[in-house]
């Protein structure tokens, strides 16, 4: 079985993806779409991304975790760690699932985009002052938008959708 790999993130307007060290906004709705794509698959991260999960929910459960990081030295009790990005994506590719995904932070998602054949990317009507930010996605389309038109409402009031990218020309 060939693995393909996906990036997954949520942006606000401007492509904010984080700041601080985490997520400015809090979309429930999110997680569980987050977690519903990647249980039982791979997970791929810089450790920033790691450090940024509280520790209750490190490791991701039900999930491979693989950290990038080129500190030799550094441990993260369930997580696996990777020198490089292709090693991480060798070491997701062993365990035969169909699918992993990249899932931070910026610099990793940058990285991954040539090797990916889908972005999942949340997008929240919000603007939010930010210090990282989602990576360009010249030569992808939209492949789908959940919903169709308009905005779903967050329990926290933020309005967002989803929206499938694939590789133009795919």
């Amino acid at each position: 079985m060939t693995t393909r790999f996906g990036l997954i993130w949520a942006q606000a307007r401007g492509g904010v993806i984080g700041a601080d060290g985490g997520m400015p906004w809090h979309v429930p709705e999110d997680l569980r779409h987050f977690k519903e794509l990647t249980i039982n698959t791979p997970v791929v991260m810089g450790r920033r991304t790691w450090d940024s999960f509280p520790a209750r929910f490190r490791p991701l459960p039900d999930r491979r975790n693989i950290v990038v990081t080129r500190n030799d030295e550094w441990a993260g009790e369930g997580a696996e760690r990777a020198d490089s990005l292709d090693s991480a994506l060798d070491a997701a590719r062993e365990q035969g699932s169909p699918w992993a995904w990249v899932i931070g932070g910026s610099q990793l998602f940058s990285d991954a985009l040539a090797h990916a054949s889908r972005l999942e990317v949340t997008e929240l009507d919000l603007d939010v002052a930010g210090d990282t930010f989602a990576p360009a996605v010249d030569g992808w389309r939209v492949a789908a938008v959940e919903p169709a038109h308009g905005w779903h409402t967050s329990s926290s009031g933020i309005r967002y959708r989803f929206l499938t990218y694939e590789p133009e020309g795919s």
